[in-house]
């Protein structure tokens, strides 16, 4: 399913399909794909930002995917949805008959619970 995070960038409103992490440690960049979650220390891309991105000099640019294409839903998200929807739209089975009351004289209820008197 399409995802709701768009471009860390100003200004722009472009869904995010690739995520941008830096190894300082290392004077690198990786670029990889959306991760599953957002990270305070990351930064999520649209493919415009992602395939303009340059690193500052002396920093390498390690590309984990070589393009980075926005997707759509794909044809089994589409078939979950419409079988979730149809699941929902049928109508629910009866409730079941309650049980019959047993045969003690009820002497308090607290809730769902009754105290009966005892036989004898």
């Amino acid at each position: 399913m399409r995802s709701g995070r768009q471009c860390s960038r100003s200004a722009c409103g472009h869904a995010a399909v690739a995520t941008l992490t830096y190894v300082y440690s290392d004077s690198t960049a990786v670029l990889g794909p959306l991760a599953q979650l957002a990270e305070p220390h990351s930064y999520d891309l649209c493919s415009d930002h992602a395939g303009r991105l340059t690193a500052p000099r002396g920093w390498e640019v390690v590309r984990l995917t070589p393009e980075f294409v926005p997707t759509g839903p794909s044809p089994d998200d589409l078939v979950a949805l419409a079988d979730a929807v149809r699941e929902a739209g049928r109508p629910r089975p009866a409730a079941p008959a309650p049980e019959p009351a047993p045969s003690g004289t009820e002497i308090t209820r607290r809730g769902h619970l009754r105290v009966l008197r005892g036989e004898g």
